[in-house]
């Protein structure tokens, strides 16, 4: 057994597409749109296999409280201390929130940790 993908919804599906195909190598399918619904979205593949799914409708409008309970982040893992510092820097030098590190965390993780274009919990691990 295996998670097939991960689903978050998105204000800006563009923006969020570009994002995480520009810092994290994701490859995006073409857009489906289903204009009875309002509903359109992309399924971002990663190399390990991980998949992505950003998902916009129009009558979802407001946000949720950072906090809660529920989706707390997402986690890329990069494969060196190096490549964690130099995703880390690249993000912070073009204008991303870093909210910690990197740094080396009480369970032995190798992390820094950032928001993406719309406020959600990203972090970077060896």
């Amino acid at each position: 057994m295996k998670i097939e993908h991960l689903a978050i919804w998105v204000k800006d599906l563009e923006r969020m597409r570009t994002f995480y195909e520009t810092y994290f190598e994701a490859q995006a399918n073409a857009l489906y749109h289903n204009p009875t619904k309002g509903f359109s979205s992309y399924f971002l593949h990663f190399k390990s296999g991980a998949r992505l799914e950003l998902m916009h409708r129009t009558d979802i409008n407001h946000e949720a409280p950072r906090d809660r309970f529920g989706y707390a982040h997402i986690a890329f893992s990069l494969g060196s201390r190096f490549a964690v510092d130099q995703l880390t820097q690249r993000l912070e030098q073009d204008g991303y929130t870093r909210l910690d590190g990197p740094r080396l965390t009480g369970d032995g993780y190798y992390e820094s940790v950032f928001l993406d274009p719309e406020g959600l919990t990203v972090e970077l691990t060896v």
